[in-house]
């Protein structure tokens, strides 16, 4: 028998202030890719103060419910506690989480920070619930921004087998059914150096430049009904040149590739290299596109809760867990990266409260699924 039940409005504000003194105590401890050892360590100290253990991988932290039961499905709540680096536009400090006109200010408070704390507030509610109709395994995961090798890669092995994931990531708690892939190409164009006063060798840099307007005005044929079409932005050129009068013989420039379902990376990888006269290596080809069925119940269970269905054009977490996954959490994806980044103090109280019901409404859908 099912016997999950929600917090009533006293416990939620508690779930709020809690999530918010975690969001403040995360954003005041610098979390660069690679650097979370300190994260790693408030996010274990939030839930022992709830007495729930905890298990950590390298810098991830992950927890299960209570009543873990085998033979039930299992939902992953999974988001970042890594930033990228403040950039140079912030007017604030990136690492003093000040609060302004019900704005919390601080690197990370939208990306993803809000989204952590109210998965791991949600989790903390469910976990020593007895009879819940789904396993919930929660984690904090490193390396998101960098897609290294030691986030949630290097976690699931450590995991219970799982069904399905929500991904935290800011969507205005709208559900990402959708979300492109990403392929960062390395390309060399070659030539011979030269004299740049005679007329002698081959610039490399003109020979780049006319892959570059390929790269540019190229259309793939095939547009995805949720991610529209694969695009191609080439975002850093160089060469090895120091004095003015050489003509170049090698030209490097690096081209970001947003996949969609409409094709494989090896298919665009292939079209792309009949294309181009310089050579093109991917660094990676593991981000690949996602989706996941509009029937299946974590879809249903957000439509119930009137939430909206779109295509992400961002990459996440979503693409290497290996289940099908939804990304959805509290803050706007526009405020990623950008200076004086913030989430709203009512986005942060909503999405505890969405997360909650949302894991509440997917559960009694995972009955029949």
């Amino acid at each position: 028998m099912n016997m999950a039940h929600l917090p009533d409005t006293q416990a939620r504000e508690t779930l709020f202030q809690d999530a918010l003194h975690c969001l403040q105590q995360l954003i005041a401890c610098p979390s660069f890719s690679r650097e979370e050892a300190a994260t790693a360590r408030i996010l274990e100290e939030f839930f022992q103060e709830k007495n729930i253990p905890t298990q950590r991988d390298k810098n991830n932290v992950w927890a299960q419910n209570q009543h873990f039961d085998p033979k039930k499905k299992t939902l992953l709540l999974c988001s970042h506690h890594d930033t990228v680096r403040p950039n140079a536009g912030y007017t604030k400090d990136p690492f003093l989480p000040q609060i302004e006109n019900g704005r919390l200010y601080g690197l990370g408070s939208n990306d993803a920070g809000a989204s952590l704390v109210s998965l791991a507030a949600a989790f903390s509610w469910f976990y020593a619930q007895e009879n819940l109709p789904c396993n919930l395994v929660f984690a904090a995961v490193a390396e998101e921004e960098i897609s290294g090798r030691d986030g949630v890669e290097s976690l699931l092995p450590h995991l219970p087998k799982l069904d399905c994931a929500l991904i935290g990531e800011p969507t205005q708690m709208q559900m990402a059914v959708a979300e492109k892939g990403l392929m960062v190409l390395d390309a060399v164009a070659q030539g011979r150096a030269g004299h740049a006063a005679r007329e002698e060798g081959e610039n490399a840099l003109y020979r780049a430049l006319d892959d570059i307007q390929w790269f540019r005005t190229f259309q793939f044929p095939k547009v995805s009904e949720w991610l529209g079409p694969v695009k191609m932005s080439v975002t850093v050129i160089d060469t090895d040149n120091k004095a003015h009068n050489v003509v170049p013989d090698t030209c490097r420039f690096v081209v970001d590739v947003r996949l969609t379902d409409a094709y494989t990376p090896e298919e665009v990888l292939a079209l792309i290299r009949t294309q181009v006269s310089s050579s093109v290596q991917p660094r990676s080809m593991r981000l690949r596109a996602t989706g996941i069925p509009l029937e299946h119940p974590l879809v249903q269970a957000g439509l119930r809760l009137g939430r909206k269905l779109y295509g992400s054009p961002t990459s996440s977490d979503k693409a290497l867990v290996g289940v099908p996954a939804l990304k959805i959490g509290p803050g706007d994806s526009a405020r990623s990266h950008t200076a004086d980044e913030y989430i709203e103090l009512q986005e942060l109280r909503e999405g505890i409260n969405l997360y909650l019901e949302f894991i509440f409404n997917f559960g009694f859908l995972m009955l029949n699924f």
